[in-house]
């Protein structure tokens, strides 16, 4: 099950959001997002449920003891962290991923390295470790929460018809993006990765669309998942904050898949050193956390030597102090831009041979290729190129000029209408076409 499905949209959530609301105590409340937790990931993926359970009972009894104990407590959490990324490793080398492992297993170490730190930080109650590894809104891609923030919410939540009307309308948002706009840059991206060969148009065409279908696709799951946390309560933290406006590698990382980012800041480049132990320290600290964020995306070598570029230039940052010289820059704008869009063409080709034949081509394929120029045109219509026109447009700033539009009085119905249209288009496209799954599904 997904969020863009028809079960989900029509059965599970509507079902759930019912039995919710008219349920009063809050144990049964708890109780209710905890089956819904399980029912959700088993539509997904009930082979691998008892994994999930499993890595619950675990985390919560290496917490219990870390919190108990004062003798081997760093024997026991080194254990349980190699365990983890053992499991996840083994997986990810095989290829058949269960269902928001890497999310669900990232959340896991976090709770025990915090408890770990600071006992106090942990729960008694088995109950409190569920409830926080199988909240549905994400439990499979995220964003990733700290224990220690989603605590408050553990005991009671309190709904608000205002914060119910903002999460409907962020959800119809970003299935919007996914749906539409995420879909739309897709047939165009895959039209020209479908091919063996390329010219400069098709490649940048190739690679700019896969930009654009790879963030309106996580965006979209993540604003959707922020809309459910308020539908319940819950107010999950922005995982995107227009991360192709940045003016360097560095700040790209702080508005791209924030959770992640801030994962391991936290748990991998700080307890390396961070950069409290000079400039080489602080570069090759860096280039561990990339190897580990291009690893945690697959262990394909396209994913592992996209880890090493963005490493690359966020330590050429580093030394240069480049983040601070192109701030606010217009080339610093091209710059980022051109990295990313550079690292994401190899993190999307299927092989290494497919990614050195789309980038010489970027650069050298002055020649129309007649295939690919075929393929790309038979991909391009009115309505995907309307769609992918409005996606660039919206990864510009304008989440603070909507907040601000949206905030005026009269504002709350207009969005109401506007979010009405979107889940009705989504609909529309929905029935007319196979749904595809979210790509971070599968990391």
């Amino acid at each position: 099950m997904n969020f863009a499905s028809p079960i989900f949209l029509f059965a599970f959530l509507p079902l759930t959001a019912a039995l919710y609301a008219l349920l009063r105590k809050p144990a049964l409340k708890n109780a209710l997002l905890v089956a819904a937790g399980l029912v959700f990931y088993a539509f997904g993926d009930l082979r691998h449920l008892p994994l999930l359970l499993a890595s619950c009972v675990l985390h919560y009894a290496v917490g219990r003891w870390l919190c108990v104990c004062t003798r081997g407590r760093r024997a026991i959490l080194a254990g349980c962290i190699v365990l983890d990324l053992a499991v996840l490793g083994a997986y990810k080398f095989f290829g058949a991923l269960p269902l928001g492992i890497s999310f669900y297993t990232f959340q896991a170490i976090s709770y025990i390295v915090d408890v770990y730190r600071a006992p106090e930080s942990g729960t008694r109650s088995f109950w409190r470790v569920l409830q926080y590894l199988t909240f549905f809104p994400q439990l499979t891609a995220g964003p990733l929460m700290k224990f220690s923030a989603v605590q408050p919410y553990l005991q009671a939540r309190r709904t608000t018809w205002s914060g119910a009307y903002d999460g409907i309308c962020r959800f119809a948002g970003g299935l919007f993006k996914k749906v539409l706009l995420s879909a739309a840059a897709a047939e165009l991206a895959n039209a020209v990765y479908g091919q063996t060969g390329y010219d400069a148009l098709c490649a940048w065409m190739g690679a700019a669309c896969y930009c654009l279908q790879l963030y309106f696709d996580f965006s979209g799951y993540s604003d959707m998942a922020i809309g459910l946390g308020l539908l319940f309560g819950v107010r999950l933290p922005e995982n995107f904050r227009d991360p192709y406006c940045a003016t360097s590698i560095t700040e790209f990382w702080r508005r791209w898949h924030i959770s992640l980012s801030a994962w391991f800041r936290d748990y991998l480049y700080i307890p390396l050193g961070g950069s409290r132990k000079g400039l080489l320290r602080t570069m090759g600290n860096k280039m561990v956390v990339f190897l580990a964020t291009g690893l945690w995306h697959g262990s394909g070598l396209t994913f592992l030597l996209w880890g090493v570029w963005h490493g690359l230039w966020s330590c050429l940052e580093t030394a240069l102090k480049l983040p601070q010289k192109l701030r606010g820059r217009w080339y610093g704008h091209l710059y980022a831009l051109l990295v990313v869009v550079l690292g994401f063409a190899l993190f999307r080709a299927a092989s290494l041979s497919q990614a050195a034949a789309l980038v010489r081509a970027m650069f050298t394929g002055f020649s129309a290729n007649a295939a690919c120029r075929a393929a790309l045109a038979a991909a391009l219509d009115a309505r995907t190129l309307t769609l992918c026109a409005l996606g660039v447009l919206l990864c510009l700033p304008v989440g603070a000029l909507w907040k601000k539009i949206s905030s005026r009085r009269g504002a709350m119905a207009a969005r109401g209408v506007l979010a009405l249209a979107l889940f009705a288009l989504s609909l529309l496209a929905m029935s007319a076409g196979a749904f595809q799954p979210f790509i971070y599904a599968a990391f």
